[in-house]
């Protein structure tokens, strides 16, 4: 790959594609109405959440992509807020489930009961949990037990669940946006790899600007404070998850994923950095989620094909929790989104 291979806007040529639909002035109509529905939405959900422009993009971005996001903040950020809100705006049954030490697995995914009939027979009846919903909101998911973040991996993985012996599938779509408070750590489990990896995207939520935070203030301590309105259903979610999939993907983007990919594993890497401060990398899953989520910004943005740009934009939050330093790197302070950056910028 050349020194430029990440430089802005370099648009790929349509001989030059991977996949196509098979229809493509179809498939540009139904991008072009779904790039409208999803400017909408952008707007709507503009209206509660304000001064976090990139965190609403990048969980959008994430739910087109058929992912799930863990949002990452201080509290006080609105991550509650923008979990019901993109549920809202977007038809979708939206669920919160607060995640406690003493939260057990069937709280979650429901048990079944022995029940009694008029006729005074007996049989079992599964009650379902909170995870049977179209958009859970794992709310501070680093609080609940091993035991218990386990029983979420299949959920999220396979979409259904296994109680007694019996598959449950969950409702079309499903997806989990879970939080993270980096500031309190006292009695938290943290989040082991496996599950991490189930995570299409870790977003970050920062500090609103000052213009944000003044605006912020203004809105929500009057008599009246502005709510979203319904723009899409779920089978429109649906549909756009499966036009992002339909889109075409050049070759120069394809390949700056598979290089970035090996290039963040020290065991593939040509960076000595990478090679000295890494302790593991990114898996295939990292390569599949960040082939999705560029497809999916394409969309957000009304364009019909993703770019380079988008490889760079959503590296980020794609690979950063899929690595991890060494013990050295970590004494050192060393940060894996300035070695994240270092790939964009000097792969060759």
């Amino acid at each position: 790959m050349t020194s430029d291979a990440f430089s802005p806007s370099r648009a790929e040529p349509a001989s030059m594609t991977i996949s196509s639909p098979p229809d493509a002035a179809q498939a540009a109509q139904a991008a072009d109405a779904t790039s409208a529905q999803l400017h909408a939405v952008r707007a709507e959900i503009g209206k509660v959440i304000l001064g976090q422009n990139r965190v609403i993009d990048l969980a959008l971005t994430s739910i087109l992509a058929g992912g799930h996001a863990l949002l990452v903040g201080a509290p006080g950020l609105g991550k509650t807020l923008l979990v019901t809100t993109i549920g809202r705006v977007m038809g979708l049954d939206a669920r919160r489930v607060q995640f406690t030490p003493d939260l057990m697995p069937s709280d979650i995914l429901g048990s079944e009961i022995l029940d009694e009939d008029a006729q005074g027979r007996r049989s079992f009846r599964f009650v379902a949990g909170p995870v049977f919903c179209q958009l859970l909101m794992a709310d501070e998911i680093n609080r609940a037990s091993p035991r218990t973040q386990s029983a979420l991996l299949q959920a999220m993985q396979e979409r259904h669940v296994a109680i007694a012996g019996t598959d449950h599938a969950l409702p079309r779509p499903f997806h989990v946006l879970a939080t993270q408070n980096p500031i309190e750590q006292e009695g938290t489990y943290p989040l082991p790899e496996a599950q991490l990896d189930r995570f299409m995207m870790q977003i970050l939520l920062d500090f609103p600007d000052l213009q944000a935070e003044r605006a912020m203030l203004l809105a929500t301590t009057g008599t009246t404070q502005a709510t979203a309105q319904p723009v899409m259903s779920a089978d429109d979610v649906i549909a756009a998850q499966h036009l992002v999939r339909a889109l075409p993907t050049g070759e120069k983007v394809l390949d700056a994923i598979v290089r970035l990919v090996r290039e963040a594993r020290p065991e593939t890497t040509s960076s000595d950095a990478i090679r000295q401060s890494v302790a593991w990398g990114p898996g295939p899953r990292a390569a599949q989620a960040l082939m999705l989520a560029t497809r999916a910004r394409a969309l957000l943005d009304g364009r019909l094909s993703p770019t380079l740009d988008d490889v760079a934009a959503l590296a980020q939050p794609v690979l950063a929790h899929r690595m991890a330093l060494t013990f050295t790197a970590r004494a050192e302070n060393q940060k894996l989104e300035q070695l994240i950056d270092g790939l964009l910028g000097h792969l060759g």
